[in-house]
């Protein structure tokens, strides 16, 4: 099994919204076959595994693992118990149950109707860690939350400026970190700013450091404040802006504009849009207030705060969070927290 969830991993960043699956097919303690999904709209994981497996005569006498519930319904491909069970495998050990309606032990059910013995709970833990973007979606039918920032030594995100032609932002986060954000960046579908950071950084959101899906970059902006020649608007990659007014001087087929009110809690309403347009993984990157903002109404699932030796002595703020630590590490002079919510429920 835990061939299967390293088997999975290879699929992060192009799987969604499908789950990252790893299989594993073996013969008296030998793996005669492996596979995991590739692509969403591609063949599952248990598919490639069987297609690997060159002497198909040994299937029957032998042992699928998976790192989650096979399918018993039609999708974007055939049900996967259904080739298990054309294939005479006898024994299946899944990890965890799919929380998938349209499945949710349904697949086991099917094949213990067909005599397999299907053994349920090796690795759960893992398995659902390493969905855990898929698992939010179908319990909570939102977003995954992921909150991002860097900060100096002293607690500050930067230093007071009005414009980025005045100053440009404070140098806080090194090569490595840089390169490591952008990696997260291919792991999530969209990536959130407000208003302020859109102005004074121009950021372009993009993940131009490391390999992978170019997530959409989303921005709120209330009065219509950013400029046509942002950034975020040069075509590369679509861009989401929430507002209180569509404008009419946005490249149509490049940005889409999301009227919300500003009156009512803003942070549900852009989750619960994001979600509706297919958005289930979000990055929230700043400034200071829209972190702030999830924060307060424990509107997130985990957090990567980075801290460097850099002293800037005033400035702007960074957020206060609390959360259970999952790990610290070491990128040269900056040091990277990892927590999560301790509370992980549907907020919408």
């Amino acid at each position: 099994m835990q061939r299967c969830l390293q088997l999975a991993r290879k699929g992060e960043g192009f799987t969604c919204p499908n789950p990252m699956v790893g299989a594993v097919v073996v013969h008296h303690n030998r793996i005669i076959g492996e596979g995991y999904h590739r692509q969403y709209g591609e063949d599952h994981a248990e598919v490639n595994a069987i297609a690997a497996v060159k002497e198909r005569t040994l299937l029957p006498d032998s042992t699928l693992y998976v790192s989650l519930e096979p399918c018993s319904h039609h999708g974007k491909t055939p049900p996967c118990t259904e080739l298990i069970i054309k294939n005479k495998i006898p024994r299946v050990v899944v990890a965890t149950k799919d929380p998938n309606p349209a499945v949710s032990g349904a697949g086991i059910d099917l094949m213990r109707k067909h005599g397999i013995e299907v053994t349920l709970g090796v690795m759960e833990e893992e398995s659902r860690e390493l969905n855990k973007i898929f698992f939010t979606n179908q319990l909570f039918h939102r977003p995954y939350v992921i909150l991002k920032w860097a900060q100096s030594k002293d607690r500050f995100m930067d230093h007071p400026r009005t414009s980025l032609r005045e100053k440009l932002p404070a140098l806080i986060s090194n090569k490595l970190t840089h390169t490591i954000v952008h990696k997260l960046r291919t792991q999530v579908q969209g990536i959130l700013v407000g208003t302020q950071t859109a102005l004074l950084d121009n950021p372009q959101l993009t993940a131009r450091k490391w390999y992978g899906q170019q997530p959409i970059r989303i921005a709120i902006d209330k009065e219509n404040k950013i400029p046509t020649s942002s950034a975020l608007f040069n075509k590369i990659t679509p861009t989401i802006v929430f507002t209180a007014a569509i404008r009419g001087d946005l490249p149509n087929e490049a940005v889409k504009q999301i009227v919300i009110d500003f009156q009512e809690d803003t942070n549900i309403q852009i989750l619960q849009s994001l979600y509706q347009e297919g958005i289930y993984s979000l990055l929230v990157e700043g400034g200071a207030r829209l972190l702030s903002s999830f924060i307060e109404k424990n509107m997130w699932d985990e957090a990567y705060v980075e801290t460097s030796e850099t002293m800037l002595h005033n400035g702007v703020k960074a957020p206060e969070i609390q959360g259970k630590e999952i790990s610290t590490k070491r990128y040269l002079d900056s040091r990277q927290l990892h927590i999560k919510c301790q509370i992980t429920r549907n907020f919408l």
